[in-house]
């Protein structure tokens, strides 16, 4: 069985060869390694491999392991990228770097009250619903564009970017993704700040490389680094 760090290395050579193939620089992806129902022991090691940045998707795992005195004083950048209910925010607001799993506007405003409630300026993605499927979260993209006037105007939260779960199938999953990066040039015209209109959050162990075609900026992978839970 390969190590994490030869795992994570054979990433970063696959994220760089497919950024070459689709004319972009590497340093424009960003690689979050999904820690979830991992061991605090087996982020530890991924960390020290050179991983800066883990994406956690249950509201209990990510608090124990935030407060794991294995990981707590390493400077971890925390992505929470499960679908985050409304009454659990106020548990994890302040303690990640940016929230990806936003899928209505009544949760958004549950954000912004939260974030000023605590003083705070929060980073956070949409989740979008590319492939229409009734069993995954997202909101559809016409509804993300029905919303932005109300989402662009919340305070205490910034809407970073977007990002979605693909179809298991490649092709259909390259055209989900080729949908969502279109949905965020839709959106930067009528957003107050273009400019922090920069982050898809797309692609994971078995599509990573078509989200990178597509223009991701973040890819979540966790099979591919830890192993099958």
């Amino acid at each position: 069985m390969e190590s994490i760090a030869t795992n994570i290395e054979e990433i970063r050579e696959q994220i760089t060869a497919a950024c070459i193939e689709a004319g972009r620089d590497p340093a424009e992806v960003r690689l979050i390694a999904v820690s979830k129902t991992h061991p605090a022991s087996l982020v530890r090691e991924a960390f020290d491999a050179g991983q800066i940045e883990f994406g956690e998707s249950y509201v209990q795992e990510f608090l124990e392991k935030h407060e794991d005195p294995l990981l707590e004083e390493l400077g971890i950048e925390w992505h929470f990228i499960g679908h985050l209910q409304s009454n659990k925010i106020r548990s994890i607001i302040g303690k990640v770097n940016l929230i990806h799993g936003i899928d209505k506007l009544s949760t958004a405003e549950e954000l912004s009250k939260r974030a000023i409630q605590n003083n705070l300026q929060v980073d956070y993605l949409l989740e979008v619903n590319t492939s229409g499927e009734t069993s995954k979260y997202g909101m559809a993209p016409d509804e993300v564009l029905s919303s932005a006037e109300a989402l662009f105007t919340l305070p205490g939260i910034t809407l970073r970017g977007l990002m979605t779960i693909a179809s298991p199938d490649r092709a259909m999953a390259q055209e989900e993704f080729r949908h969502l990066r279109t949905l965020l040039e839709t959106l930067k015209p009528i957003s107050p700040d273009p400019s922090k209109l920069t982050e898809l959050s797309m692609g994971m162990s078995g599509d990573f490389r078509e989200a990178i075609h597509e223009g991701a900026t973040m890819i979540r992978v966790g099979t591919a680094i830890f192993g099958w839970r």
